[in-house]
């Protein structure tokens, strides 16, 4: 095991964490980092819309929702090339490059244009079924303009000002972009939107079966045990949330069962119960039960966060990532927590999550109560947690003894 760890640590953790680094992929990282606050905005409107239930007479807030995490595609579409643009150091075409991001992105929709001069969008393509597409016109963007920077009309002895040579630079790369986008629009007739879902289609059939929902779930925790950060499958996954998630919500307004399990709402409810690992019950037994000083200290420290799923304070600080002990039982849960959880929701023993809820970060228990309003919700959420404790139990029990016992050779 400990050879194992060692491996990991040098050589596998240093190569993902470059991979995360990689300046496309980071780029997509800081797309989806900074759309979240949009995200939250959807997430809190679904709660607001809670006490439709019992106040008849409040507002429609859905509005607010369409145009917050309903347009989440076109912002993607903008900050991917933007951010592109950022780490390759060309701030001065970032704009343009996001501009021009959106623009190709719009094209690609389809939309339909009429002989008065109207244009007409379908509305759900700019949310989170558009995501696939936006990323792949953001990356096709930026490496485009990259490309194009090397070029130049211009002498580097001009005296003409920065913006103008920039504009003169960038008219080639953004004619040819929208030129493609024309083709395949407007003179091929293709629907690249439509065939780009149908190609990551397979994608989101494996992520949302069993085998894909606790294979993925364990990858992400299992690279965290290692102290990679989960970002690094955000790129691949959040569309997948995201499309699941509308998926459900429009199941559900057409008086049909939801039925995408593997969505953020599910893992927020029940996998990830004070963070990816399931680490509550961790802090718990160190908090109650631990006769090492060292692990007293860090619970009292912990439990807050630990209650509000955040987990970093514990998997770094306990440790939890590379301690050859604790990493068994992380992945345990990482592997029975989801393999319960989809199987109960697949069952109709729990409602499966329908509505966009991403306030990962309320306390434990009101988080998986507000993600389907079910009480039976809240059992899976104690059988969880039972199951939980008997993975981490015996391994805390040989760390702490050890812990204990160097304490007091000391």
């Amino acid at each position: 095991m400990n050879t194992f760890i060692n491996w990991m640590n040098q050589n596998f953790t240093p190569k993902m964490n470059k991979i995360t680094r990689n300046v496309w992929v980071s780029s997509i990282q800081d797309a989806l980092m900074a759309i979240l606050p949009l995200i939250l905005v959807g997430s809190l409107i679904t709660l607001i819309s809670i006490l439709n239930n019992y106040f008849s007479k409040m507002p429609d807030f859905s509005p607010i929702t369409t145009f917050s995490f309903g347009l989440i595609s076109i912002f993607v579409a903008l900050l991917t090339p933007y951010f592109i643009m950022e780490k390759k150091k060309k701030n001065d075409r970032k704009i343009i490059s996001g501009l021009t991001g959106v623009s190709l992105f719009l094209m690609l929709l389809m939309p339909k244009l009429t002989t008065d001069g109207g244009i007409t969008f379908t509305l759900e393509r700019f949310g989170g079924n558009g995501m696939f597409v936006a990323l792949i016109v953001g990356l096709l963007v930026g490496a485009v303009m990259f490309l194009f920077t090397k070029f130049s009309f211009f002498k580097n002895s001009s005296s003409l000002p920065d913006f103008i040579i920039v504009w003169f630079d960038t008219i080639i790369p953004v004619t040819l972009l929208l030129i493609v986008g024309w083709l395949f629009a407007f003179q091929m007739h293709i629907d690249l939107y439509d065939l780009i879902l149908k190609l990551f289609q397979p994608l989101s059939l494996i992520a949302q079966s069993f085998a894909g929902f606790v294979l993925i779930t364990f990858i992400g925790i299992f690279l965290y045990s290692f102290g990679i950060s989960a970002w690094v499958l955000y790129p691949i996954m959040y569309p997948v949330w995201l499309e699941g998630i509308q998926a459900n919500t429009k199941a559900l307004e057409q008086g049909l069962q939801p039925h995408n399990i593997h969505t953020f709402e599910s893992l927020m409810g029940w996998v990830w119960v004070g963070g990816m690992g399931t680490t509550l019950p961790l802090v718990l037994m160190m908090l109650f039960f631990a006769k090492s000083n060292q692990l007293k200290a860090i619970s009292k420290v912990t439990i807050t966060p630990a209650i509000f799923n955040i987990n970093e304070p514990v998997i770094f600080g306990a440790p939890v990532a590379f301690n050859p002990i604790l990493m068994i039982p992380m992945w345990l849960n990482g592997l029975i927590i989801p393999a319960i959880t989809y199987i109960v929701l697949s069952l109709g023993w729990v409602t499966i999550p329908a509505k966009l809820l991403q306030l990962w970060y309320l306390p434990v228990g009101i988080s998986t109560f507000l993600v389907n309003s079910d009480l039976r919700g809240l059992l899976l959420l104690v059988v969880v947690i039972a199951v939980s404790w008997l993975i981490w139990f015996p391994f805390f029990k040989v760390y702490d003894l050890q812990l204990f016992k160097k304490e007091q050779e000391e």
